[in-house]
């Protein structure tokens, strides 16, 4: 049958980013643990096109994305995605985004109950045939805060409200950083953070630490900064904070973005 893709296109225009967005697949999450977490994810994988192609094959796309969601994936399994996506396509450069959510267990301050909390997680990958992949990962974590102001104003209490911190991170290559870890950190930068499950004597302990632990959207902001400054490894970072008010009918919000000199 005739291949109308592969015909000559002649308004000289090459293409950035050619593909499928919105695929939903389940795919398996390697673990610090050394096993993996099955997700659904939500993909996008694009590939340039040379101005003297029509279109790009997008079957081929899916038939990619399907060989691979059986195998568990991290960073190095991103850049073997990309190298594959290139040579079936004979592309310059390739781009993935997959995000999904993300499950770690937590155990509950005092009682020890455990249960799972659920990140928003973001694999991307860019490669460029013949050159190393420039990885970011991204996490967004939530948390509780108090407001400094009102603790400071009032004659007893203060508002408190639950925000969300999302940071995303570039390393130099070898230096991996994983999703539990990167949570870790991120869960005490706030005024104490979130748990799924908590019996009364957790969650006397969390009011009482989140009081004596007030922070602004900035305070949180910027201890997030010096954290990712301090990660070894770490070349660039975003970092957004957005507190969701419970006194006010909008959201505090913060962002800053660095690269850090190797």
């Amino acid at each position: 049958m005739k291949d109308v893709q592969n015909l000559a296109d002649e308004r000289g225009i090459a293409i950035q980013k050619v593909g499928v967005s919105d695929v939903h697949l389940p795919f398996l999450i390697k673990t610090k643990a050394g096993d993996f977490q099955s997700v659904l994810a939500n993909i996008r994988l694009v590939v340039d096109l040379p101005e003297e192609y029509k279109g790009t094959h997008m079957s081929r796309f899916i038939d990619i994305l399907n060989e691979w969601r059986q195998q568990p994936i991290s960073f190095k399994e991103m850049a073997l995605i990309l190298g594959d996506i290139i040579k079936r396509l004979a592309a310059k450069s390739a781009n993935i985004d997959v995000s999904f959510k993300y499950f770690i267990e937590k155990e509950a301050p005092v009682s020890g109950m455990k249960s799972l909390l659920d990140y928003d997680c973001q694999f991307s990958g860019s490669l460029v045939d013949g050159e190393e992949l420039d990885f970011t990962l991204g996490v967004t974590v939530p948390f509780t805060s108090v407001c400094p102001c009102s603790k400071e104003i009032s004659v007893y209490g203060a508002h408190n409200q639950r925000g969300l911190m999302r940071v995303k991170v570039k390393h130099r290559p070898g230096k991996f950083i994983w999703i539990e870890d990167l949570v870790r950190k991120m869960e005490t930068q706030g005024s104490a953070p979130v748990y799924s499950l908590l019996k009364r004597e957790d969650e006397k302990y969390l009011t009482e630490t989140a009081y004596e632990n007030p922070k602004f959207v900035e305070d949180v902001l910027r201890d997030l900064v010096l954290m990712l400054r301090g990660l070894k490894g770490v070349t660039w970072f975003e970092v957004e904070c957005e507190n969701y008010e419970s006194i006010h009918n909008h959201s505090a919000y913060a962002a800053h973005v660095e690269l850090i000199e190797s």
